[in-house]
């Protein structure tokens, strides 16, 4: 089946996720982050319909056409739910998982709530959370000052959509800078981004951190050992999270890990690559399968 010009919906919890939806077989859910939508997992998803799976990308809550929260509840344990909860309402018991950025960030704490429901994950441009979180190099404390620049209110929101996104466009250069982007490759993006509460909704995320790591049940999950299967794609180039920041962390894996790095590639190494990308899940998910 291919991509479905239609977009599919699913009402899960307390926001209707909307969704991109191609292929038969295993359910392989594809994680989108920041700034980013569904859309740039086509490539994906069409490789791996073509290997006899069902693919399905979610537009994050927040991220327009899914709806926004109505509490204003971003949280990456929310978000896990979220996915729990889609992966049910698609008529299935378990899924695989592929995640990148917030979308791997989703992936590790979906897999720590829910191993039963998650047969394996793999994840892109984030590592395992606790060396992210808990053991930052000061070159990435660096690069993630903009983390601390989201936690401002309006001002972020202000200066992504000014001049033709024009600080978003330079953000995502420095983060894949060999990645020769076109504006059609990110129209998606700025289609969202130029609705200002799908922008805020997007930055939320980040401001959401802060309280979910002051919650117990939030840093068992964000920090526990993964209880599944992972591979963990990095991009050498990465100038968002840093190379390095993906060494010394296969103690965090609790069944099994594989680390791929991508020369040539930042950090949307599955924009930049896709048919590697693609054969790079593909290959692993076929070993889950066994």
């Amino acid at each position: 089946m291919a991509l479905a010009d239609d977009i599919g919906r699913a009402r899960v919890g307390d926001v209707e996720l909307a969704y991109l939806a191609c292929g038969d077989g295993p359910l392989v859910l594809c994680v989108h982050g920041f700034p980013d939508t569904a859309h740039s997992f086509t490539p994906v998803m069409q490789g791996l319909a073509a290997s006899g799976y069902r693919a399905v990308a979610p537009f994050l809550r927040g991220y327009a056409p899914s709806g926004l929260a109505a509490d204003g509840d971003y949280r990456l344990t929310t978000v896990a739910d979220d996915l729990i909860g889609l992966i049910g309402a698609l008529g299935e018991r378990q899924a695989f998982v592929v995640g990148h950025d917030w979308g791997a960030a989703a992936s590790y704490v979906t897999a720590a709530r829910a191993p039963d429901r998650v047969r394996a994950i793999v994840t892109a441009a984030v590592p395992h959370l606790r060396r992210f979180l808990l053991r930052p190099t000061l070159r990435q404390l660096a690069r993630s000052r903009y983390m601390a620049y989201f936690q401002l209110r309006r001002i972020p929101e202000a200066r992504i959509v000014r001049d033709d996104f024009a600080w978003l466009r330079a953000l995502i250069r420095r983060w894949s800078p060999g990645w020769d982007c076109t504006d059609a490759d990110l129209a998606p993006v700025f289609a969202t981004l130029s609705q200002p509460a799908h922008c805020s909704a997007a930055l939320a995320y980040y401001r959401a951190l802060p309280r979910a790591l002051a919650d117990r049940e939030a840093w068992r999950l964000l920090f526990a050992p993964l209880p599944v299967p992972a591979k963990v794609i990095c991009g050498a180039d990465d100038g968002c999270i840093g190379v390095e920041m993906f060494e010394d962390q296969a103690r965090y894996f609790g069944a099994g890990f594989e680390l791929v790095r991508f020369d040539g590639a930042g950090h949307f190494m599955h924009c930049e690559q896709p048919q590697r990308f693609a054969d790079e899940v593909i290959g692993f998910l076929s070993q889950q399968r066994r």
